[in-house]
């Protein structure tokens, strides 16, 4: 339903159906979602089901935001808005789950062999490299910057929430 008011063009059971397919082609692809949660009208059974979708997918990387009305916008003026108190509590749970799935997704990685595109300088190591998985996660090596724009092979040995 909040999708319908949002004016989407999908629905969370087309999504998931996307979902299993991208992962039965590409198990390791990282998936990354935007979320908004207080959107007018959203009862807390339909933030549940949002919960509930996130279970389902596990993202590597979720950008979250609490609704806010924009003017001219024809839900800025729908009598049914959010209490902000909600709209902050909903919004600490799906980070919270999001950072729990995200840690999860960066575990399952460790011990195993990654293909990396090195993009450049670590800016808070001096002497290390940043750059990305094949599944979009970023990850920090040591190496030489004559590596920057190479693709190298990297074996995971940590996992934070975010970065391996």
């Amino acid at each position: 339903e909040v999708l319908r008011r949002m004016e989407r063009g999908y629905t969370s059971s087309r999504y998931l159906q996307i979902v299993e397919r991208i992962r039965s082609e590409v198990p390791e692809a990282g998936l990354s979602a935007d979320a908004i949660v207080g959107f007018p009208g959203e009862t807390d059974a339909q933030f549940e089901e949002t919960l509930e979708l996130m279970r389902a997918v596990r993202f590597d990387t979720l950008n979250t935001a609490a609704y806010s009305p924009r003017p001219g916008t024809p839900a800025a003026t729908w009598e049914d808005q959010v209490p902000e108190e909600t709209k902050r509590e909903r919004l600490s749970r799906i980070n919270e789950l999001a950072t729990a799935h995200s840690l999860q997704r960066s575990q399952g990685l460790i011990g195993r062999e990654v293909e990396v595109l090195v993009e450049g300088p670590n800016s808070k190591r001096p002497g290390q490299l940043r750059g990305r998985t094949r599944g979009g996660k970023r990850i920090f090596l040591e190496g030489s910057t004559d590596l920057i724009g190479a693709l190298v092979q990297a074996r995971v040995t940590e996992a934070y929430n975010f970065s391996v």
